[in-house]
């Protein structure tokens, strides 16, 4: 079962300036280099209303309704996710296409066999985003399931000309 190691705090500084490094590839034209590996998701601040930038790892690509679907390794306290609650109308950035989507966080079914899925796809990227949480995992099906409880799964979800936002 997953272990509490240590408390962790939001990045800051220097640190928070490596995190949001990736935003600089996409606002040079590079974001073509990352893939759809990341998303850089263009949204708007909760309580400046101002335009903001995030770039995240697409845990799962919907291929039927092109949603591209995200955690947030900071929990519910990451802005970028609390921003995405308050406004979910956004656009995203996913190589060199750009596109409006609607943010929405998955209930915990849905969201545990997204976390299932990647873990199976990736299996040591759950004990890198556990380590950067604060916990101790051995990458077993219950610490699985006790991350979905814990991260945000999101579906960023384009619009398409009729509107419609299934996941």
């Amino acid at each position: 079962m997953a272990e509490k190691i240590k408390d962790v705090q939001l990045p800051r500084g220097l640190a928070r300036l490596g995190w949001r490094a990736p935003i600089w590839f996409y606002r040079l034209g590079l974001g073509g280099l990352l893939g759809e590996r990341f998303v850089l998701i263009n949204h708007i601040g909760r309580k400046s209303g101002k335009p903001r930038q995030a770039v995240v790892e697409v845990v799962q690509h919907n291929k039927d309704s092109g949603a591209y679907v995200v955690a947030s390794g900071f929990g519910e306290k990451a802005d970028w996710y609390r921003n995405l609650i308050a406004h979910p109308e956004i656009t995203i950035q996913v190589g060199r296409k750009r596109m409006p989507a609607r943010a929405e966080r998955l209930p915990l079914p849905q969201a545990t066999e997204v976390m299932l899925d990647y873990n199976h796809r990736h299996p040591t990227a759950l004990r890198t985003l556990s380590g950067i949480l604060g916990y101790r995992t051995d990458g077993s099906e219950a610490d699985v399931r006790f991350f979905a409880s814990i991260i945000p799964i999101v579906a960023l979800t384009p619009q398409n000309k009729a509107g419609s936002n299934a996941y």
